[in-house]
């Protein structure tokens, strides 16, 4: 599972950049918060089923299928801009369908964890496949501004298929225990127990609500004005815009491993919070930064406060809530936190042309920052352990 996850992570922070790069170019910088965006709606339109189907099903089996689903959609695209047939009505298309594809993924693969390794190890684990995500960001990145520069964009769309189908085979050779199932209720049922659960837990449905709010405002805007701050505030090309993403990558492999060395077990809602208001915090500087170095040095610090705080939230989910629910609320986790992301980047594209980059990131990371240090003082953070 992990070396599967490794090339198919390295693929995904590739295209990811060229998709990001090739949209700017095609059609500006408006354009890439609707292709995002109709990604992200495919992703969320079949998040729940996903969610219920993996606490029903073999998780390995719909890693499988989907990987299948995603090397069809992105082959269909690489081969559309090999033959100079891809536009921008094909790349929101093919996007949107490759995201229906990551919907059935991620409860799959966020499940199947604690199914593959004994639960003493289950931190280390989750480092591990931490370095693999995260890695994928450093390495991905890199492929893709060396390929798109001096190959072309469709070796890059390429070399991402090419990984999903990597991923599928070595699935094939896992062996993750089974989960004892319940009677089926149907899947709206399922869903409706998934989500009971979490509404009950605060830790759980108020870091859910804020972060569909924190990622609508942080996220977004990095996605849609990173090329354009980029370009105009630093004056570099399309190797700078990866260079930046494979530094938060490099950061982010650097706490997932500080992560497996410290594995925290007290005080994890509150450890997680503080480096999220950190990451807030360095996406400012980011933004604002009067040299392309240091805003290369906080992307570093940016994915050392990311790489430890998903871990540590990972974990906890995989720790304290039921084998049995785990796959919803994961898929819950994933559907309310980028839930208001499709809007968000439709909201930042079309306001794209109204101010410089820098500011308009900067603003909406420092409110983020300002919702996060309230929760930071609710009682009910600090007891989770």
């Amino acid at each position: 599972m992990f070396a599967g996850q490794a090339v198919s992570l390295v693929g995904d922070a590739a295209f990811l950049t060229a998709l990001g790069w090739k949209t700017f170019t095609i059609a500006g910088a408006g354009k890439i918060g609707l292709v995002l965006s109709v990604q992200g709606a495919g992703l969320l339109t079949t998040l729940l089923i996903g969610g219920a189907l993996a606490d029903r099903y073999e998780r390995r089996r719909m890693m499988i299928l989907s990987d299948v689903w995603r090397f069809v959609a992105v082959g269909t695209l690489a081969g559309l801009d090999a033959t100079g047939h891809l536009g921008l009505a094909s790349l929101v298309v093919l996007a949107g369908i490759a995201g229906l594809g990551d919907g059935l993924f991620y409860p799959a693969v966020g499940g199947i964890i604690p199914l593959v390794v004994d639960p003493l190890h289950l931190p280390s684990a989750n480092a591990l496949m931490g370095v693999a995500r995260w890695g994928g960001f450093v390495v991905g990145p890199a492929l893709a501004g060396f390929l798109y520069h001096g190959a072309g964009s469709a070796w890059v769309f390429a070399i991402d298929a090419v990984s999903f189908l990597v991923s599928g085979a070595l699935m094939l050779l896992a062996r993750p225990r089974a989960v004892d199932v319940e009677p089926s209720v149907g899947t709206l049922g399922e869903i409706r127990e998934g989500a009971s659960y979490v509404a009950r837990i605060p830790w759980l449905w108020v870091t859910i609500a804020l972060f569909a709010v924190i990622l609508m405002l942080q996220l977004a805007p990095q996605q849609v004005l990173l090329p354009k701050l980029v370009r105009d505030h630093f004056d570099r090309g399309v190797g700078s815009y990866a260079a930046l993403s494979a530094m938060v990558g490099v950061g982010t492999v650097c706490g997932t491993l500080l992560f497996g060395h410290l594995q925290p077990r007290r005080r994890r809602g509150v450890i997680s919070y503080w480096l999220w208001l950190i990451n807030s915090l360095a996406i400012a500087g980011m933004a604002l930064a009067p040299w392309y170095s240091l805003a290369g040095g906080l992307a570093l610090v940016r994915g050392v406060c990311i790489g430890f705080g998903v871990a540590v939230w990972e974990t906890m989910l995989q720790e304290l809530v039921p084998a049995r629910l785990l796959g919803r609320v994961i898929s819950l986790d994933f559907f309310g936190s980028f839930g208001l992301m499709p809007i968000g980047l439709a909201i930042w594209g079309a306001i794209a042309g109204i101010a410089s980059p820098g500011p308009m990131i900067a603003a909406g990371a420092l409110v983020s920052a300002g919702m996060i240090t309230v929760v930071l003082t609710r009682p009910w953070l600090r007891a989770v352990e």
